[in-house]
């Protein structure tokens, strides 16, 4: 295919293994890098929402935007099946970018099993592609949010996608990428594995439309936090839900993986774990605005928060991550919870369970790269990762996990970021993975 074949899974396998040489027996070596900060301590105001902050941009909401209304007969369409398409323009802070951009409103199936629609904007870059289909990276942005206008669907379109520079290497080297609102238009998918239906069905429409000339494409997977949400969803799905798509490979850090250990860590009333969730008590605050309504039998936020605790999570409603981080920080949940009662609930319980990953069932069946940082304050290591990489290395699946010792999410994403992306190159190469390694956990 390329000439440059042996350097890429080369430099690809030689940046995982130096990464993980570094990583080595470092989470014992260091102290803990982060301040105690007493819990429940956010002075800030009441901030306005996105929907008001962005609603001068030149680009119509999405829930106010006829396209993306679904459309008769959504019930009898297949997954993937394209409902309607449009060309617009990608830009950055107002700076149209020289790309072809394609969205595909297409058909999907939530969480729940009932027909759907969501969008993906698909990027072709002016880059030749020679000697095979070009190849589809479906990279998954970490939404994180609760208002349609929180998805790349617009955020792209408007100039505001906070991701775009990550998308610039894959688009630097001629992959076709596929970005999809993967949470639903209004985030009722988030941390299930309705991402992943999404994810696939993405996929699946960009390689129907045949204005992209991807019928014949093979893909990967990526993404971080969220994303990497999505992306392990996808990858865990792929066997089951869409084993028609070729997937070389998925790519996924900070992974929320066992939901019921991230819950109890938001809930944990002892003084060092509400320290140091105290900046990430955001995620479940929006977590609960998304589950009260994919799963309204399970947690009904008047039976279950003090009045103080329903307001705050109607203010976290209708936000993205941006204001939800700064609503949701430094209030844990648990001291929002009626007397009584808790996230451990049964209902609430059986909820996490079905949608945390690692069950037997759902063992991705392709190569895996897997990172998390040993210090992240957004999902704590390692309950939140531990028994998902124990049930992938015990299934056999094809994986190579590392940890990273840089303090906070996003930096402990940035530290291993030449790594994956070298790495899911090689994949959309048709390149080997490297051997399985399990390093720092």
């Amino acid at each position: 295919m390329f000439s440059l074949r042996k350097p890429v899974v080369a430099v690809a396998v030689a940046a995982v293994m130096l990464l993980m040489s570094s990583v080595a027996g470092a989470a014992t070596a260091l102290a803990d890098p982060l301040p105690p900060m007493p819990p429940d301590q956010n002075q800030l105001p009441d901030l306005p929402k996105e929907p008001d902050l962005y609603r001068h941009l030149p680009v119509p909401d999405p829930a106010t935007d006829p396209w993306y209304a679904p459309p008769p007969g959504l019930d009898s369409m297949a997954n993937g099946q394209i409902v309607r398409t449009r060309d617009v323009g990608t830009y950055v802070t107002g700076i149209p970018m020289p790309l072809t951009t394609r969205q595909i409103l297409f058909r999907t199936t939530d969480v729940r099993g009932r027909a759907a629609v969501t969008a993906t904007t698909v990027l072709i870059p002016p880059v030749p592609w020679i000697g095979s289909p070009r190849p589809i990276l479906s990279y998954q942005e970490a939404i994180d949010g609760s208002a349609a206008l929180c998805n790349p669907s617009f955020t792209l379109r408007a100039g505001i996608f906070k991701e775009i520079t990550l998308l610039a290497g894959f688009l630097a080297q001629g992959f076709a990428v596929a970005v999809t609102d993967f949470d639903g238009l209004d985030g009722t998918e988030f941390l299930t594995f309705g991402e992943g239906n999404l994810v696939l069905d993405g996929i699946r429409a960009a390689k129907n439309d045949p204005a992209l000339g991807l019928a014949d494409s093979a893909a990967a997977l990526y993404g971080y936090s969220g994303g990497g949400s999505g992306t392990a969803r996808a990858a865990e799905r792929h066997r089951a839900y869409a084993p028609e798509l070729r997937i070389l490979g998925a790519a996924e850090g900070g992974v929320p993986g066992d939901m019921v250990q991230i819950a109890r860590h938001n809930i944990s009333h002892d003084e060092g774990l509400a320290n140091f969730s105290g900046p990430a008590n955001f995620t479940m605050w929006l977590a609960l605005a998304n589950l009260s309504r994919s799963y309204p039998e399970a947690f009904d936020p008047a039976e279950y928060l003090t009045p103080e605790g329903q307001e705050l999570l109607k203010n976290v409603r209708g936000r993205c991550v941006w204001t939800s981080a700064l609503t949701g920080a430094y209030r844990p949940v648990s001291a929002y919870l009626r007397p009584g009662k808790s996230l451990d609930d049964p209902a609430i319980h059986k909820v996490l369970v079905e949608q945390s990953l690692g069950q037997p069932q759902n063992l991705p069946d392709m190569p895996v790269l897997m990172w998390h940082g040993i210090w992240d304050e957004l999902l704590p290591f390692p309950d939140s990762i531990k028994s998902t990489v124990d049930a992938y290395w015990n299934g056999g699946v094809d994986l190579r996990y590392v940890t990273t010792p840089v303090p906070e999410h996003v930096a402990a994403d940035l530290s291993v970021l030449p790594a994956a992306e070298t790495w899911i190159s090689a994949m959309l190469r048709g390149l080997p993975p490297g051997p399985r390694l399990r390093i720092g956990i």
